[in-house]
């Protein structure tokens, strides 16, 4: 198991103070005092500056719990594989940028799944950044995620590619045309994803390489869940800027219109991680095979 000296130190940092980590953990608070005080004298270095009411780490204390969070996920996926092989069963971890959970990748793992009676799947949502992490560090067994490869150290397989455009609602004066431009967007209201979201980064970069800047653009929202922006659009709030694939059921619902934008071409790659151990290459096949397939049967 896991050192419990390190397990205190990570209730710590959850809870910001010494006397509530101590009710979390049901220990007493010098107990929870001298766990830490043990573990700054093996790590010979300060965790936790402690005031009267309040705990907080110090820059080591930070890498500590890091990486003291990444051993108890080493220590779940354990578990997991061992009740895994005792059950005959397979646990499978998949994370999902908000931008690349679309209804053709999810549809084409559920067929996968579906068809392998052992297989239990989990999806998880989060920012590309964090997801990268959770696989190096065995949280997640695959990510699906926009872009190329950012790990050298894990491996990647193209699901597919990507364009992204302008997305309005049809009552959007815009959705008459066949193409927009720079112009016609800087007298819209936008609605737009986080600074994070690769799709904005995207957007930010084209913008720059044709000698433009967000500054000049009237950017009225931005949020990182990708439902509450495509329902602004809906509305006709405002346009924002999307994968194609996001919206392909918003489109054939006549929902959403997508338009190219004169002078970007926007496309990006969609991704499979995973990491170079990762030894079940027949569901990465089965994937791939189930995608193409869903693909095949919208068009």
């Amino acid at each position: 198991m896991i050192d419990p000296k390190l397990l205190t130190l990570i209730q710590v940092s959850e809870d910001g103070s010494f006397s509530q980590a101590a009710k979390s953990l049901n220990l007493t608070q010098p107990a929870v005092s001298t766990h830490i005080k043990l573990l700054e004298k093996e790590l010979e270095c300060q965790l936790v500056v402690r005031t009267k009411n309040s705990a907080k780490l110090t820059q080591e204390g930070e890498i500590a719990v890091h990486y003291a969070r990444r051993m108890q996920a080493l220590y779940a996926r354990m578990d997991q594989k061992i009740h895994d092989a005792k059950t005959q069963r397979f646990s499978l971890s998949i994370g999902f940028t908000h931008t690349a959970q679309n209804s053709s990748v999810i549809e084409a793992i559920a067929r996968y799944a579906a068809h392998q009676p052992s297989l239990r799947i989990n999806f998880v949502t989060g920012f590309i950044k964090d997801l990268y992490e959770q696989v190096d560090e065995y949280v997640l067994d695959l990510a699906i995620v926009e872009g190329p490869n950012e790990n050298p150290s894990l491996n990647s397989i193209l699901l597919d590619t990507d364009r992204i455009m302008a997305a309005v609602s049809p009552k959007n004066e815009l959705a008459k045309k066949e193409v927009v431009t720079l112009n016609d967007l800087r007298k819209q209201k936008m609605i737009l994803r986080d600074k994070a979201s690769a799709t904005r980064q995207l957007f930010e970069a084209s913008l720059e390489s044709n000698g433009a800047s967000l500054s000049e653009f009237d950017v009225m929202v931005e949020s990182e869940s990708l439902g509450v922006i495509k329902d602004l659009v809906k509305a006709n709030d405002g346009i924002s800027i999307l994968a194609a694939s996001s919206c392909a059921d918003d489109v054939k619902k006549g929902k959403i219109v997508l338009l190219p934008i004169l002078g970007l071409a926007m496309t990006r790659q969609v991704n499979i991680i995973f990491r170079k151990g990762f030894s079940h290459v027949e569901v990465l096949n089965g994937i791939l095979k189930e995608y193409q397939e869903v693909k095949a049967e919208s068009h």
